[in-house]
């Protein structure tokens, strides 16, 4: 029993030594000198293993350190490549709490399972990741000024005529970089999937191919639609300005279903666009504006679409009714209304808009493929519903102006009036269709009559002239005041002396 008892408490002697032991090895060595990193524990390749926390720190710092030179390719627009590094994109160590982490192990918790961590670190390594983060703003940098530059617009296929021959113009491709998705796909990358090698990233590109082929343009070759109208009675800066917007049109190229506005064919009316001050349609006034006389250029392009049969989607008549077409033939363009003029490539093929002047005449074909049968014709025919005749005149005082001033304004004949498509086929009329219908104002015959003047009898009588109602008879008076203020003829100014200075 005695000798039963003493191996017993042998036994438990040797399990509180033990325990002390194992006290003394793991907790004492803590308290005489700094931590180390216990054996079989790493943070990817870094054998951590005995390292303090600056040391290890300092370890991960430099591995770090070692990836900046690393080459990253950008793939932009077009293929083209664009060589970086790992450090010009602002790489850093984005989890340096890993260390004290890693510290930790083996310390923490009881006896029994700091030992058993201990012991599975003799089994399997501990393997931390070290996670890598980058400046967003650097690499928003790279692509904004070194991958942006491979952005190009997509230029679609196209033709030019010159001297009554076609050539076909090659298309572009277009590439446009998406900076902000594109940041996010290179820091991803980067953060998640990169192997710390060399490596090239594809950019977010979107891609815009360009529109119609060679073979499409070949097939444009016949006149499809065409319209002159003449502008002879223009002065130099309406004629100006009608060459000007018809060059700006000329040339263009429409796909099937697209459409076209002349306003933005032809817009900004600024001298630095070419445009000149001429008359123009203002409230029922002719007035001087940039680009007076753009309308004529709309309205013969107009009737160029009509004769090709082409799909308008706006159209608008003049305020007041014009001289180069007929009522309801006619097609304007004002931005302070938001009038345009537009239409729709309605057939199967590319069309082609030529336009010219010569001769104080301005023209517009429409080059297409030619599908109608030969035997169907189209005309346009003008019905005036309504003609409205000015029964009055108006005269308006103008008291910036001296007595004899004066300024005409011709009447404008009101008109109410539609436009009809006749298509006839081998000579017989098979369909007669309304296109539009317009009205016109009716504008009189306008003064504006200047009665500033320092003589009460000679205002006196201009406002009396002015109550007549009667153009004329404020002209008969402005002529007998005006003769009135001439001196005699024997009372004229003595010619000067030989010699003397001219007055």
């Amino acid at each position: 029993m005695k000798k039963y008892e003493k191996k017993r408490y042998g036994l438990a002697f040797r399990l509180a030594f033990f325990a002390v032991f194992l006290l003394c090895g793991m907790a004492l060595p803590a308290q005489a000198k700094e931590a180390v990193i216990k054996q079989g524990i790493l943070a990817d390749g870094i054998n951590l293993s005995g390292m303090t926390a600056e040391e290890a720190s300092q370890a991960v710092a430099a591995y770090v350190e070692n990836l900046k030179p690393v080459e990253i390719v950008f793939l932009a627009g077009g293929g083209n490549e664009v060589a970086t590094t790992a450090g010009e994109l602002g790489i850093t160590w984005a989890n340096p709490e890993l260390v004290q982490e890693a510290l930790q192990i083996g310390l923490k918790g009881n006896i029994i399972e700091r030992y058993k961590v201990l012991k599975d670190l003799e089994h399997e390594n501990k393997v931390y990741d070290i996670r890598l983060g980058f400046d967003v703003m650097a690499i928003n940098r790279i692509l904004t000024e070194k991958c942006a530059v491979y952005d190009q617009r997509a230029v679609h296929f196209s033709m030019e005529r010159k001297d009554g021959v076609f050539r076909i113009l090659e298309g572009q491709t277009g590439y446009k970089l998406d900076i902000e998705t594109s940041i996010d796909t290179v820091y991803n990358y980067l953060a998640n999937q990169w192997d710390q090698t060399s490596c090239k990233i594809p950019l977010d590109i979107a891609v815009e191919e360009p529109k119609g082929s060679a073979e499409a343009l070949s097939q444009v070759t016949d006149v499809i639609g065409s319209c002159s109208t003449s502008y002879s009675t223009s002065g130099a800066s309406r004629s100006a300005n009608v060459k000007n917007g018809c060059e700006l049109i000329n040339g263009t190229v429409l796909y099937p279903g697209e459409e076209f506005s002349t306003y933005q064919a032809v817009a900004p009316f600024t001298t630095a666009n070419g445009y000149y001050m001429a008359g123009s349609y203002l409230n029922g006034r002719v007035v001087d504006s940039l680009g007076g006389g753009i309308c004529q250029v709309s309205t013969t392009l107009y009737n160029a679409v009509l004769n090709a049969e082409l799909d308008v989607t706006e159209r608008h008549n003049h305020s007041m009714i014009v001289n180069y077409v007929d009522p309801s033939a006619d097609a304007a363009i004002a931005e302070s209304a938001g009038k345009d003029f537009r239409f729709v490539n309605n057939t199967d093929y590319p069309i082609y808009i030529e336009g010219t002047v010569s001769n104080k005449n301005i023209t517009f074909r429409i080059y297409g493929k030619e599908v109608r049968d030969p035997g169907r014709v189209v005309t346009y025919k003008s019905e005036v519903l309504e003609t409205i005749l000015p029964q009055t005149e108006a005269i308006y005082p103008d008291a910036g102006q001296p007595v004899g001033y004066i300024n005409k304004e011709s009447a404008h004949i009101g008109y109410k009036a539609r436009l009809w498509k006749v298509v006839t086929q081998d000579g017989a009329e098979i369909s007669r269709t309304q296109v539009n219908s317009s009205s016109y104002k009716m504008t009189p015959r306008t003064a504006y009559v200047g009665v500033a003047t320092t003589d009460p009898n000679a205002y006196n009588e201009m406002m009396a002239a002015i109550g007549t109602g009667s153009i004329d008879h404020v002209q008969n008076v402005i002529n007998l005041l005006t003769a009135q203020a001439q001196p005699p003829a024997d009372q004229a100014a003595p010619a000067p002396e030989e010699g003397a200075p001219a007055v």
